[in-house]
């Protein structure tokens, strides 16, 4: 396939506005159609990108020269969306989580593999340039053994409780991106322990969630880790990482707009992020041009959905271990499409 990748997008949120605006900017997709429930939001959406709307997902499958769909919906669509797509021969860009029930998300892989159907799922920081530059160096063996992983990962404001109560959890939302990013740079992971507390809102108590959390990591190759989440870290947003090994240690920590330090008497102050989409605002890019590459080339997507269930066996695995207060062990096998991951039975 020489010609541009031709792409419809379900799901007009914040994250999907994002997308369709990288759509219209990346010279290898051509964003051809939106789709969302809302027809009004929709309509103008499309009207300042000069692209077709609908609110049937269906008009997207329903287009022969459609090659590909994008899904930013709600996450209980995500997996029956990636069936209807798979089923119509589109290959399929997901955010995640895959789902919030693990036996629909495994059943939403299987069937875009047997339909021979692409599907590349949204963790997003793997196509930042400066965690991408570390990582090759990583995996290049530059750091030795490794020892310790820690990340840090916090939202300015929580976004609103309405959103919380569908998100699956703190761990699922929020702690699946470093979960992601451990197996990533360092390797599979064996036990996790996590404790948390709801201390900005009781809403988030009343939805059964947390605001902040930390999780430890017992890696296979014996290295340990410690995540730490906070939804409302008032200073910005901040996404960091260092990595520990015998020979060097890695710092991934870049969260400002402009380089430059403002020294005034008795104090000295740089610019922050606000966001995740202000921080990897090129990423998201990249994401959707690593995606149509995958597509022309025919070649394996850098983000696989056996890696998106991975990430979330790992976030439900400390959900368990905050609510019953104990380590959880994880068991992984060789699936034939990569690691496949189960918890341990419930004591």
């Amino acid at each position: 396939m020489s010609r541009r990748v031709r792409i419809g997008l379900a799901g007009l949120g914040r994250v999907g506005r994002l997308h369709a605006a990288n759509l219209c900017r990346t010279p290898s997709l051509e964003l051809v159609r939106l789709v969302d429930a809302d027809a009004r939001l929709a309509e103008a959406t499309a009207a300042e990108l000069g692209v077709a709307w609908s609110t049937r997902y269906e008009d997207v499958l329903d287009d022969a020269s459609v090659d590909a769909v994008a899904i930013a919906t709600p996450t209980p669509l995500h997996a029956p969306m990636i069936e209807q797509a798979a089923a119509a021969a589109k290959h399929v860009f997901c955010e995640k989580p895959l789902a919030l029930d693990l036996e629909a998300a495994i059943r939403a892989v299987r069937v875009a593999r047997e339909r021979n159907v692409k599907l590349q799922v949204g963790f997003h920081r793997r196509f930042d340039r400066d965690w991408a530059a570390a990582a090759a160096r990583v995996h290049a063996g530059e750091l030795g053994d490794v020892y310790l992983f820690r990340t840090s990962l916090r939202d300015m404001q929580p976004p609103p409780l309405d959103y919380i109560r569908s998100s699956g959890g703190v761990f699922v939302d929020m702690t699946i991106h470093d979960l992601d990013t451990a197996r990533w740079l360092v390797g599979d992971i064996d036990e996790v322990t996590a404790i948390g507390a709801a201390l900005s809102d009781p809403g988030f108590a009343e939805a059964g969630d947390v605001d902040n959390a930390i999780v430890t990591l017992r890696f296979a190759n014996g290295a340990l880790g410690v995540i730490d989440n906070s939804r409302v870290a008032g200073y910005g947003y901040e996404c960091s990482t260092e990595i520990v090994g015998s020979k060097a240690t890695v710092r991934i920590a870049h969260h400002r707009r402009v380089h430059n330090e403002w020294l005034t008497p008795g104090a000295a102050a740089v610019d922050w992020v606000s966001d995740f989409t202000e921080r990897y605002a090129h990423a998201y890019l990249r994401e959707l041009e690593a995606f149509a590459a995958a597509i022309r080339d025919d070649r394996p997507v850098a983000v696989s959905g056996e890696d998106a269930i991975a990430a979330y066996v790992l976030a439900r695995a400390c959900d368990r271990s905050l609510r019953e207060r104990r380590p959880v062990q994880l068991r992984r096998e060789d699936g034939g499409h990569g690691v496949v991951y189960a918890l341990e039975e419930a004591a």
